[in-house]
This record gives C-alpha cells, structure tokens and sequence, in this order.
C-alpha cells in the first residue's frame, strides 16, 4: 500500500514537472524600476502618508482598546463604528467589518443557506463562497460564468435558495451581470449575495462599488468585500439593508464568535483609506486612463484577452508552461504578472493577469506595451 508520505512526495513530483514551480525568477538589476502588477493595489494606497500616520498615531496610543471577540464589542467600538461607516458609503443600513473577506463570506453563507436552502454559485465565484456553502451544510450547485439561463434551469430544479457572485471576477477581470442578476434573484425568491472586493474603491462616483454604481442600490441583499484590495488593509466587510443584522451575524457566524476582531491600528488605517478613496476620485480616473492604455495596447499587439473594460487584464494562455513562459519573460525585465492555474484559474484554463494600477506612469505603460511587443514572436503560440 503507498503511504501518505508517498502520495504526497508524487504530487509534488508532478506539480514540479508540469508547471515549474508557482514563484517566478528573482528580477534581474537592469536599472529601471520593477513594475509590479501582481497586487490589488488598484489605488495606489498601499504608502499614502495619511494612512502610515493613522495606523502610527494608533500604535502610540497610552491606552489602545483591549482585543475582544465580536459578540463582545460595544455600540461604540471603532470597529463597529467603522463597519457602519461603510455601510453609509455604500448607501446600506447595516455594516459589519470581519477579520478578513474570506470570513466574511464564509459566515455569512454559513448563517443564511444551509441544508434546505440552496446556493447557487457562479464557477468563478470566489472560493471563499463555495466554502462558505460547505459550511453551512447546504447543496452548492455551480452555473456556467455569466450564464444566467443555465442559473434559471438550477434554480427551476433546486427552488429559491441563494445566488452568490463576484461583482468584478479576479480570475479573469470579468463583470456580472448585475441588472439581469438581480430581476432573475427577485422573480425567484432568492437572496442575492454580490462580492464587491474588487469594484469597492474603482468603481462609483466615489467608489461605492458596481452595486452603486449601477444603481441597485437596495436591491441586492448581500454586498460583502475584501478590504485588502483598492482599500490597503486586512478586513472583510458585509453590508445589507436589515437593521440588527450585524448583532446577529457577530453571535451566530462560526468565524465572528470565536474569532479575533481587528487590531486598532488596522482599523485606524482603514478609517483613513475610506476618507481618501471617497476624496481623491483622480485616482480612479487614472486607473480607467491606464487601464484603457494597456488594454488597447496589447488588443493590437495581437494578444487574446478576456472582454472585459475593468483594472483586471487577462491574457489566454495554451497551457500552464506557455503561462509561465510568458510570466518567467516579463520577470527577465522586472515586469512582474501572474500565471494562473487550477484552483486559482477554472480547471482546463490558464491566463496571464495583469493587475493595473493607478501608480503606473505613462512610462511604465509604454515599457510594458514594449516588452510585450518583443515577447510577442515567442509567446505567439502561447498567448
């Protein structure tokens, strides 16, 4: 009988043969700056001076709140206090911060489906939902990306249930289609959960988000977010319109009882990026601007990209090595992307991601359009 240890040593044989190991070469020196599109630091917030002397001045406190669990926090807790900030910049009436977007959308799948409700799942949808499903106890029943007649035929079998999605997917850059989303969960009876991580901050007048934006505002029941991405922190965020919800979600949610809460620092920093991502909207006009740039560019370089117009560019690859390949060649001139596989990227696909950011010069554009340009007759067959 092979062991466990032989199982596990064959696993990693294989991984190691068949896509080279997930980390990229060290950039080699060339002189010019590394340009870094592997974050979701879409803003360009990660060193905003406001936010570094927040967190600092919080650190230095006399007497910083002592760490509590989430059924523990008082009304006036910053944490809570916070967690209804957002709510308000999302135009909801309720807000709760979480330790992080994966306990965000964990617990709260866990607290609204379970064994008699069902929830119906975009493929891509963030792992965290799929868990968060598990969790609960209830059947998870994947539809095809952006399908919503395959989602209509699930929901026909299983009944009303919940509908979970990402507004903005990570894969791939891709949108939801939000309109017709809603009107489907409506006529059915089902509660509409939309992951907005990647569209809080980027999207909306001042950032409230794809829900806003669209104007379906109160008509989605669940926006949750991962506040590590435009917003440079490390919180989860749920926001609906149910009054209460937040009391119950901290005594009923596995990962919100017997979690920890955030540190005041964090919460310090956080309060300060939501002040500048709702101030300084010339940010997000320079994500469109460069965003765009990049797209264009690399459309007529021949490229396949996935259709998208969002900060998240997506290149086809063939395989995992054609993926690396093209990744491996950009390190060799400090431009850092992504290759992504399985379970990152759907099984039997694989994409070259580019994060854009609004720190990006015209200069980093134009060097990256012309790396790919070089590339181009050795990836030709890749990407």
């Amino acid at each position: 009988m092979t062991s466990a240890h032989q199982r596990l040593g064959e696993r990693i044989r294989v991984f190691r043969g068949t896509r080279g190991g997930r980390r990229p070469r060290p950039a080699r020196a060339r002189g010019d700056r590394a340009i870094v599109l592997t974050c979701s630091d879409y803003l360009a917030l990660a060193e905003h001076p406001a936010i570094t002397e927040a967190m600092i001045t919080s650190l230095r406190a006399a007497e910083p709140p002592a760490p509590a669990t989430g059924p523990c926090l008082p009304d006036d807790h910053p944490q809570v206090v916070l967690g209804e900030g957002f709510a308000r910049h999302l135009g909801a009436q309720a807000g709760v911060l979480c330790s992080s977007g994966w306990t965000a959308n964990t617990g709260l799948l866990q607290v609204v489906a379970g064994p008699d409700v069902p929830v119906y799942l975009d493929v891509l949808a963030h792992m965290s939902l799929w868990e968060g499903a598990r969790a609960a106890g209830a059947e998870a029943a994947g539809f095809r990306h952006n399908d919503l007649d395959h989602l209509r035929r699930r929901i026909e079998v299983g009944g009303s249930g919940v509908i979970g999605v990402d507004a903005v997917y990570s894969t791939d850059g891709s949108v939801s289609p939000l309109p017709d989303l809603v009107e489907m969960a409506e006529e059915h009876g089902c509660l509409l959960v939309v992951d907005e991580s990647h569209s809080i901050g980027t999207h909306g007048d001042r950032g409230e988000g794809m829900v806003a934006a669209l104007g379906l505002t109160g008509r989605v029941d669940f926006r949750t977010a991962s506040l590590a991405k435009a917003l440079p922190g490390r919180a989860g965020l749920i926001a609906c319109d149910r009054p209460g919800f937040a009391d119950y979600f901290t005594h009923t949610a596995l990962p919100a009882a017997f979690g920890s809460t955030l540190l005041p620092h964090e919460v310090a920093g956080l309060a300060a990026a939501l002040k500048i991502v709702r101030r300084e909207g010339w940010r997000r006009s320079r994500l469109r601007d460069v965003t765009a740039r990049l797209r264009d560019g690399l459309a007529g370089l021949g490229y396949r990209l996935v259709e998208s117009d969002t900060q998240i560019i997506a290149l086809e690859a063939g395989s995992e090595s054609e993926a690396t390949l093209m990744r491996d060649a950009l390190v060799g001139r400090d431009i850092f992307s992504a290759a992504l596989f399985p379970p990152a990227a759907s099984v039997g696909r694989t994409l070259v991601r580019l994060s854009a950011h609004a720190g990006l010069s015209g200069g980093d554009v134009r060097r990256i359009l012309t790396a790919c340009e070089e590339l181009r007759p050795q990836t030709a067959a890749a990407v």
